[in-house]
């Protein structure tokens, strides 16, 4: 098959035939304002969860301190109250019904969210009858594309596919089967009617748990301007553009986790495709180095 843009009534299809298949601003746009929105206070003193939630993905580039004491660049991977995130390192896990089959496409990788760039290995499910074993797929992220090594039959084993995300539209949020860590943050700087729902505990940290609604209009004129393209591709091309999300996050305001629950139309019932962020090993090293020209596969993708 070859790489093309979808529509919004074939956004699930599009998510199954891809399954089977900048430098970010100086300044993170998300703005702490409510814009007119109430927010549920938390219990600590007087920090909305509506800003807590908008505020993420600035602490997570680094470009505001989190609610800890002044953040420190250099530190050491969670080193502790102060650090700046920096970079991370991600898992990811994209599941959706296909045929009426729960898949499951699953990701992992390092991060760097001060140049919105990072490698992830995607792990794709087994075919319906579960016979058919996928190569795992490379993933480079890179603001406004996304390259991908052993993308489909009739590609070279040494040749990336690239994509211009901003042309996808639904911005790359679902398409690569991975959401891109920066952009999952960025959606919630169009967070609505954030909830505060307690404190719990992931992967034995204690983490304060958010839920709400997140505007994609609103997300991409508040987000940095590195991310704005795709935010606003995806605000055209979804037919809901209010996404509900649990966030959850730390001390020091890190986001940690993130599941976003994106809905299709399409010509039955609509698609619910769950996508989930999960975020630790903050100021691991990230090394990315992007394809040149000549290793760019630029022919068609077959149909396996």
């Amino acid at each position: 098959m070859v790489v093309q843009q979808h529509r919004s009534g074939g956004g699930a299809r599009a998510v199954c035939a891809l399954a089977v298949v900048g430098v970010m601003a100086a300044t993170a746009g998300c703005s702490a304002g409510g814009g007119g929105d109430r927010a549920v206070a938390d219990e600590q003193g007087g920090t909305d969860s509506l800003g807590a939630v908008r505020r993420a993905a600035a602490v997570l580039a680094g470009t505001v301190s989190g609610t800890g004491t002044a953040a420190v660049a250099g530190t050491a991977p969670d080193s502790g109250t102060g650090t700046v995130a920096g970079t991370a390192e991600v898992r990811t896990s994209m599941e959706t019904a296909a045929g009426g089959t729960r898949v499951t496409i699953r990701g992992r990788g390092t991060y760097d969210f001060r140049t919105r760039t990072g490698r992830l290995v995607v792990v794709l499910p087994k075919d319906a009858a579960g016979e058919d074993e996928h190569r795992p797929i490379t993933e480079l992220l890179a603001p406004g594309a996304l390259y991908m090594k052993n993308r489909g039959a009739g590609v070279p084993a040494d040749k990336w596919v690239r994509v211009d995300t901003t042309a996808l539209e639904d911005g790359n949020l679902v398409t690569g089967g991975v959401t891109d860590p920066m952009a999952a943050a960025e959606l919630l700087c169009g967070a609505r009617q954030v909830t505060y729902e307690g404190k719990t505990e992931l992967a034995g940290v204690v983490v304060r748990h958010y839920r709400g609604t997140a505007d994609i209009g609103l997300a991409a004129r508040e987000a940095a301007p590195g991310s704005r393209g795709v935010l606003a591709a995806a605000a055209k091309g979804f037919s809901k553009v209010t996404v509900p999300f649990d966030a959850y996050l730390d001390e020091q305001g890190r986001l940690r986790k993130v599941r976003h629950r994106f809905s299709f139309a399409n010509e039955g019932p609509a698609v619910e495709v769950v996508s989930t962020t999960l975020l630790f090993g903050f100021g691991v090293p990230v090394s990315v180095r992007l394809p040149d020209g000549p290793d760019i596969y630029t022919g068609q993708i077959r149909q396996r």
